[in-house]
């Protein structure tokens, strides 16, 4: 079986990206900083575990050594940070580990980046992989420094690697960003909306993108990138089937766009100041207050992309919270 070292193997993707390697029938190699931390990886076939992190640039060379390809899923994800930090991991995190799949001669390399790259879509255009990119706050950066290393390396050297784009994780699993927008929130009783609620989203169920990884590495061409993402629809939309799905109402609280990115900067002020991440960060606001019409049609055609829609999604991740949002168990 091709071994395949993997980062990002014991985080929210991780825990479905894994099992689905697994049912492809690969030996892995993950390396995490907090082996103690996914003892579910004992239950899963074929998987070694390496501690330590990709700064350690004498240890990826050591393990990648009889690997047949890299899955570099790890990074840095926070709507609120310092840009150091998003640098470190993400940008020379991503060098450290490309020198080393390049000097260890990897066969396929594929970079899980993000759509959230584009940053600020242009109005009325359809973010597809052509679509130029406008990053609004330190993470995107980061992404698109990382992909762009990337792909020089593909251009200067060769170097077989692809970009995946995912668009926002939601599913069982998850506590930040999506999930608890659409999900925690509202299911304790708080449903923000913006604008009326008018802006559209770009959700990717979870398990849709750990798939669309694995057919990216076993159909995705070099030097190509593919968007991840699911069904695009409003905020007012997407409460409506989660609300309707949970059997619940609750009060919506609609505010203008510019009271909700005030309030978000004083928010970021404060956490300036207490080091806390704040409830509601300026960060959000290229995710909020854009309407991302994203297209997956080059992944569909080219990898046989099929994402679930958002009822089922939904449905399914419902149902987990409902469970008392237990730990995910991998199935194989």
């Amino acid at each position: 079986m091709p071994l395949i070292f993997v980062t990002g193997g014991t985080g929210f993707l991780g825990h479905h990206l894994v099992p689905s390697l697994c049912r492809a029938g690969y030996s892995l190699r993950i390396l995490t900083r907090h082996p103690e931390a996914a003892p579910w990886l004992k239950l899963l076939p074929n998987v070694e575990v390496v501690r330590g992190d990709l700064l350690d640039k004498p240890l990826l060379e050591q393990h990648l050594t009889g690997c047949h390809a890299v899955i570099h899923a790890a990074s840095l994800f926070s709507m609120w940070g310092d840009a150091g930090d998003f640098s470190a991991t993400n940008v020379q995190g991503t060098e450290n580990i490309v020198q080393a799949a390049i000097n260890a001669k990897i066969e396929k390399f594929v970079y899980v980046s993000t759509v959230a790259v584009i940053g600020q879509p242009t109005p009325n255009l359809i973010v597809d992989e052509q679509h130029p990119p406008r990053p609004a706050d330190r993470y995107q950066q980061s992404k698109l420094q990382a992909e762009q290393l990337i792909l020089r390396c593909y251009q200067e050297q060769n170097f077989p690697a692809l970009i995946v784009r995912p668009g926002a994780f939601y599913g069982p699993g998850g506590n930040y960003a999506f999930n608890r927008l659409f999900f925690t929130d509202p299911l304790r009783g708080l449903v923000m909306q913006m604008d009326g609620g008018d802006y559209i989203i770009f959700p990717t169920f979870i398990s849709d993108a750990a798939v669309g990884i694995v057919l990216a590495l076993e159909k995705g061409r070099a030097g190509e990138i593919y968007n991840l993402c699911g069904e695009c629809l409003s905020h007012k939309a997407a409460f409506n089937i989660i609300l309707r799905q949970a059997g619940i109402w609750r009060p919506r609280l609609n505010l203008p766009g510019w009271l909700g990115i005030n309030f978000a900067r004083f928010l970021t002020l404060v956490a300036s100041i207490t080091r806390i991440e704040p409830f509601y960060p300026i960060g959000l606001r290229s995710y909020v207050f854009h309407d991302w019409h994203v297209s997956s049609e080059k992944a569909k055609r080219e990898l046989g992309f099929q994402p679930t829609p958002f009822e089922e999604g939904s449905r399914r991740t419902l149902a987990w919270y409902h469970a008392g949002r237990p730990e995910i168990v991998p199935e194989l």
